[in-house]
């Protein structure tokens, strides 16, 4: 039996103190999380603190030094990169260049210009390395149950005729996200970051590429940084239309995609049942029928169990002088299309709706 993977996480911030180390825990027979990294040595020996009750040998690695110690160590084959968004992609290119897997938080990038020469960078590492490692975004939503149910029942719906999405959300300054600067120097600043959850979940429902957006932006809540909410038109590739709507400050927080076809209506919506939050799946037929399921989160999990399974896969295949397909939804090159996406709704909002086509990616 070969040895379980040892992984490193680069960041010791909220969300890696509250998603990735209770997450990572649930399947720590996995693998061997070696090392906590952080940019002050202070804000690394926290989250090495809480990591400890369940990775009691956990190193803490702080600054330039403890970053080099990481690229070295030929022991640590990936790295959870879940820092500031403007710094992700070269931090990741590189580990990638040092031979590390890479599991970057979202979204890919800060801009889909970025994105395009990220993946031009990788793709050229690809080519002068035998093997190649694996960069995953870690989207969570093309895993989350209630939406891989929900692809599914797609087929149920028939002809597509309308689509929405819908995102009132709570982010304002009291939220403990918000005090990430980094969030507020991204272009389109919490619509960027937090929309390309409810893109990548849009995209994988209808399983068409959006070809062309048109939209409005405003800005309110000046506590925030603009835009903060946006209402956009979109058209799929195969000619389905549909409309986007995102309230980053919203009072009553309610997210929801709707799709209305020939034969039915799927409905995902966020909610709770039994204290526990997650996802309602409901479908609607045209007999009257109606089918409802509820799925409680587990897409962090889910993506970082098929993570550590890629890169396990990866490194037998190396052994034995194979290659190893890793899972597309996880793939760099995916979560580029959700910000392409995202770029064309605000350079739109820019232009005050005129009609953007979408990147390809």
């Amino acid at each position: 039996m070969s040895k379980p993977p040892q992984i490193a996480i680069l960041g010791a911030g909220i969300f890696v103190r509250t998603q990735y180390i209770p997450r990572l825990a649930e399947i720590s027979d996995l693998f061997v999380l070696r090392a906590i990294w952080s940019r002050s040595e202070e804000s690394a020996r926290g989250a090495v603190e809480l990591a400890r009750k369940h990775f009691p040998e956990v190193e803490c690695k702080w600054g330039d030094d403890g970053f080099d110690e990481i690229i070295k160590d030929s022991s640590i084959v990936a790295v959870a990169v879940v820092l500031a968004g403007q710094t992700q992609v070269d931090i990741s290119l590189k580990l990638l260049k040092a031979g590390k897997h890479v599991l970057q938080e979202k979204p890919a990038a800060s801009s889909i210009g970025e994105a395009e020469t990220a993946l031009s960078c990788y793709n050229s590492l690809c080519t002068n390395s035998p093997s190649q490692p694996i960069w995953a975004v870690g989207e969570n939503y093309r895993f989350e149950p209630a939406f891989v149910e929900g692809k599914k029942l797609m087929t149920d719906v028939g002809d597509i005729m309308s689509i929405q999405v819908i995102v009132e959300g709570s982010m304002n300054s009291s939220n403990p996200y918000f005090s990430s600067s980094w969030r507020r120097n991204f272009t389109g600043g919490f619509i960027l970051d937090m929309g390309v959850h409810f893109i990548a979940g849009l995209r994988m429902l209808v399983g068409s590429e959006i070809s062309s957006v048109s939209a409005l932006t405003s800005h309110v809540d000046t506590t925030l940084p603009p835009p903060d909410s946006i209402s956009s038109s979109f058209q799929l590739e195969n000619r389905c239309s549909g409309v986007f709507v995102m309230v980053v400050s919203a009072k009553s927080p309610k997210i929801q995609w709707r799709v209305v076809g020939l034969k039915g209506t799927l409905q995902i919506e966020r909610g709770s049942k039994d204290g526990r939050h997650g996802y309602l799946v409901s479908l609607d037929g045209v007999d009257g029928q109606n089918k409802t399921s509820f799925y409680p989160f587990s897409g962090v999990t889910e993506e970082l169990k098929i993570f550590i399974h890629d890169i396990s896969q990866a490194t037998l295949k190396v052994v034995l002088n194979g290659s190893y397909e890793a899972e597309p939804r996880s793939s760099f090159a995916e979560g580029a299309r959700d910000v392409a996406v995202l770029d064309a709704m605000l350079e739109s909002g820019m232009k005050q709706g005129a009609l953007v086509h979408v990147k390809k990616v």
